[in-house]
């Protein structure tokens, strides 16, 4: 049997800060094959133990406006007086490939990238949307305060960025709640694997024809 050809898929998957969407995220790539993280660009400076290329693009505030004057960002935002962004280019070369790329981005960046997709076939065709949601808000906040690595007002600036949110989460195709992180893991990989059974993304029969 020979192995489909198929175009990747863009995943993106989103969720409040203390969701576990990052962690869900690192564990899809040590289980599947093919599937790339995408480098976001940002303004802000490194930090200890970063790597540019790896972490992020580092760029200055110039280079970061003429990306945004040329179009090349799928979506990008300013958060905390710094912008952050994510390359077209960082994507199609590799979808168009066959590989999966996974965005690990906030609802405000992922409702840009659906808002292109309505107009854009190439990111029509890709684009698979997943929301991370704790299982109550009260949860969301157990979680943030127990990493014991936030000031107060840090927490609290994330509890209500948090709960603004979870009120888009019915923008995305499918939900997870993560209230077991083995139970989520399992469902985001089953709904990985339907994914790329799509018939959309196969680029010719994956049957030998007559």
């Amino acid at each position: 049997m020979k192995k489909p050809l198929r175009y990747g898929m863009l995943l993106i998957v989103s969720g409040p800060s203390g969701s576990g969407k990052s962690t869900l995220a690192k564990r899809m790539f040590e289980r599947f094959t093919e599937m790339e993280f995408s480098v976001s660009c940002t303004t802000r400076t490194m930090r200890s133990g970063e790597v540019a290329g790896r972490d992020y693009h580092f760029l200055s505030e110039e280079q970061f406006r003429r990306h945004v004057e040329a179009g090349d960002f799928m979506e990008f935002a300013t958060v905390h007086g710094n912008h952050y962004g994510t390359l077209k280019s960082e994507v199609i070369s590799r979808v168009e490939n066959g590989i999966d790329v996974l965005l690990d981005i906030d609802v405000q960046g992922a409702l840009q990238i659906r808002k292109l997709a309505e107009t854009d076939p190439f990111f029509a065709r890709s684009l698979e949307t997943v929301f991370v949601t704790p299982p109550s808000h009260a949860e969301l906040e157990k979680r943030l305060r127990g990493r014991g690595t936030d000031a107060p007002e840090v927490i609290a600036r994330r509890l209500a960025n948090s709960k603004r949110e979870l009120e888009f989460w019915r923008e995305y195709k499918y939900i997870i709640v993560n209230d077991e992180l083995s139970v989520a893991e399992e469902a985001l990989g089953a709904l990985i694997q339907s994914f790329r059974l799509s018939s959309a993304r196969l680029k010719e029969p994956p049957f030998d024809e007559c």
